[in-house]
């Protein structure tokens, strides 16, 4: 029989794991269930993945075998001290956010919990997520395993120290918004050169696309397959000269520093 999976709220992270799950037929609708703060975001929810929703968070914490918690950060002490009377010792708690360490989980609902921390990303919608997780000592081997498969259901999945979730989450977590800029910055750049606008963002994104598979497919360092690209005295050194003198790298490793130092923070 298949494990019911209840979410507990369902943002932009949630639906995206929603979603995954569904479209790679890792479970059915009907086993899963979420609850929402309001009717509104139960009505699309329902009418998007025909899934079981509901208010009230404690119906999904009694009804579901692994519960996964989809809320914000700041929320999650008043969620768990509203449903820890319903989470019986046989089921699974799975975190998704940032902040949150397996060790406050386990001063606010028991040190004997089933706790995994986790962090998703938002291309799970797409099956191209990349995740994280990280056991408490009281997951089994097959618990963690059911969970390393369901992250694998939407994309790949990695086990982790959970002292190395910080910068997970900067390289990981976040990187999903800096891709979407510099594909925005490279049709921007192409209409500027006359092409139109929908075939910029749909040529930008495809080669994102294949570039970043190159580097999975062929698992050479990706200095390497830039320097494939670039002819001597060709046209695309001068364009990564350019990018060099204006700092790109440095950046780019900057902001990410710099979102994990957010995240140790929170």
């Amino acid at each position: 029989m298949s494990k019911k999976i209840g979410f507990i709220g369902c943002g932009n992270m949630g639906s995206s794991m929603v979603g995954g799950l569904i479209n790679s037929g890792f479970l059915k609708a009907e086993n899963i269930i979420i609850s929402t703060k309001t009717e509104d975001s139960a009505k699309e929810l329902e009418n998007k993945f025909k899934i079981a929703t509901t208010l009230d968070s404690k119906i999904v914490a009694k009804e579901a075998d692994v519960l996964i918690l989809a809320i914000k950060p700041f929320m999650y002490k008043n969620i768990l001290d509203e449903i820890k009377p319903l989470l019986t010792k046989d089921k699974l708690i799975i975190s998704i956010a940032a902040g949150i360490t397996i060790g406050n989980m386990e001063e606010w609902i028991g040190a004997d919990a089933k706790i995994i921390r986790t962090m998703p990303n938002t291309p799970a919608l797409v099956g191209e997520a990349m995740s994280a997780v990280c056991p408490n000592q009281n997951v089994t081997q097959e618990e963690l395993n059911y969970c390393i498969n369901v992250f694998e259901s939407f994309g790949e999945c990695v086990q982790l120290e959970e002292k190395d979730f910080h910068g997970f989450t900067a390289l990981c977590g976040s990187s999903p918004a800096y891709v979407f800029m510099f594909i925005e910055a490279m049709a921007d750049a192409a209409v500027k050169l006359g092409i139109p606008r929908a075939k910029s963002y749909r040529m930008a994104a495809q080669s994102v696309l294949g570039s970043a598979k190159m580097v999975l497919d062929t698992e050479k360092h990706p200095g390497e397959l830039k320097d494939m690209v670039c002819s001597p005295a060709g046209t695309t050194i001068d364009a990564v000269v350019e990018l060099e003198r204006l700092g790109f790298r440095n950046s780019v490793i900057q902001a990410i520093d710099k979102c994990a130092e957010k995240s140790k923070n929170m």
